[in-house]
């Protein structure tokens, strides 16, 4: 989750102006980049529990990390996470640990900034007797055994989450996903790209699945990960009707945000105030009686965008938000999907034509069916499994890769990193299924062996 910090102080005077703050964000193809975030939770070695901010816990891993060039991002004194060049280290509410990667060009960079991310937490959580592993749901842990971080803005929803669903906490501290941040050209560009990234994402949720366990034991899901999200806060996630309206724009948005998705907070002089549940036109129009005497500025509305947990994220540029966290190469393939499909026309328009098979009552199934069916699940319009779907994708996305002619230094183009979804969509199992043979043979029913084979 984004801290806040984008402190531009211009006073709104109206929706347009908000729209047009959305827009900037709009860029000609050759300055496409490609940012990539994925979380991982922590645990000791000795006990696999997860380690507290404090004390030899996750403030000394920030600490430690702050040795390669990387300065301090604090919190009422307190140490939760590092601007680290154009990339950056955060937390998540249980201290899972997160980097936001830099803006590259090439997956081959991305691949490579992940390497070295965690060649540096492994040469500081060593010395803790701490590992790191990228899991989609805790496998062991009840919520009550999660730690908290100390954010301000997470003690908010802690306390208002269970208000507006029954597995909000659950999704703060025991989940953690892999994201893939793009770009977008215009208005009908982005229009184009969230409508089919949306409708696909039911499918990338079912090829990334890794969390079939809670608290010892299977869950009976693919994707406990997912599931937690379907009784989260439904007012600021899952897939909105409106934006499968074909006159879906950045206007759209901007009234959709400001009417329809509460607020939490504002964040003024390094201080929260809770007005969470309130609506952002309210505050606009000063109606708030916490923020009387305030006036609602662009920074606020920034802020107010990190609070939409939509399977796809619209900001001055596309978050994709469907897949669990997992391996490395399954992480960079997350990206590679998505880049194949997005960053290249043909394959955009190809992607397109195959979502739009897809109604926004058809994603909306599929998001409640894949955490337990997987790749299983059927549209429920046509007929068609999300394996026959992935199989049509992936082969597109391969296409949209090699006609990018990105290559690595073997002169080998970003299609490489695809090869475990081909292998998936055959019929290897996936990361959740890998899992529960695993736990049903040689663990013997152990499911805490998981983290020393999952570490990265």
């Amino acid at each position: 989750m984004s801290n806040p910090g984008e402190a531009d102080a211009t006073p709104i005077t109206s929706l347009r102006q908000l729209a047009d703050f959305i827009a900037v964000g709009s860029k000609p193809a050759a300055n496409w980049r490609i940012g990539t975030e994925h979380e991982k939770f922590g645990f000791r070695h000795a006990d696999y529990t997860m380690p507290a901010y404090e004390p030899r816990g996750i403030r000394a891993i920030l600490e430690g990390l702050a040795q390669y060039d990387a300065e301090p991002i604090l919190d009422r004194g307190n140490p939760i996470g590092l601007k680290q060049g154009a990339a950056s280290i955060s937390l998540e509410p249980a201290g899972q640990l997160e980097l936001s990667g830099a803006a590259v060009e090439t997956l081959h960079d991305t691949h490579d900034e992940m390497q070295e991310h965690f060649r540096q937490v492994r040469a500081v959580s060593e010395k803790l007797e701490l590992g790191f592993a990228p899991l989609g749901f805790h496998p062991i842990n009840t919520r009550e055994q999660m730690p908290w971080m100390p954010k301000g803005r997470y003690a908010i929803m802690r306390a208002y989450m269970p208000k507006v669903g029954t597995r909000g906490l659950d999704m703060m501290t025991r989940t953690c996903t892999v994201q893939v941040n793009l770009d977008y050209g215009t208005e009908d560009d982005m229009r184009r790209k969230l409508r089919l990234s949306l409708a696909l994402q039911p499918l990338a949720t079912a090829l990334f699945a890794n969390s079939p366990f809670l608290e010892g034991k299977p869950n009976g899901l693919q994707s406990g990960r997912a599931h937690a999200w379907l009784d989260t806060d439904n007012a600021r996630s899952g897939i909105p009707e409106v934006m499968f309206d074909p006159g879906f724009d950045f206007l759209r948005y901007a009234t959709w945000m400001v009417d329809a998705v509460p607020m939490y907070f504002v964040y003024r002089d390094g201080k929260y105030s809770d007005v969470a549940g309130a609506r952002f036109r309210d505050f606009m129009d000063g109606k708030i009686p916490a923020l009387a005497g305030q006036t609602a500025t662009i920074g606020d509305f920034a802020d107010h965008m990190t609070t939409v947990f939509t399977d796809v994220r619209l900001k001055r540029f596309l978050e994709m938000r469907g897949a669990d966290a997992g391996s490395p190469a399954m992480m960079v393939a997350q990206s590679a999907l998505w880049v194949g499909l997005l960053y290249d026309d043909a394959a955009t328009a190809a992607a397109g034509k195959l979502a739009a098979k897809i109604s926004w009552q058809d994603a909306v199934a599929l998001r409640d069916a894949v955490p337990a069916q997987g790749l299983s699940a059927k549209v429920p319009s046509s007929g068609a499994s999300l394996r026959d779907i992935g199989r049509d994708a992936l082969a597109i996305a391969r296409d949209g890769l090699r006609a990018r002619a990105r290559k690595d230094a073997a002169g080998r183009d970003e299609a490489i990193y695809l090869d475990p979804l081909d292998a998936i969509i055959a019929g290897a199992p996936n990361q959740a299924e890998h899992w529960l043979a695993r736990y049903n043979g040689a663990w013997g029913g152990d499911v805490r062996r998981i983290f020393a084979e999952a570490a990265i």
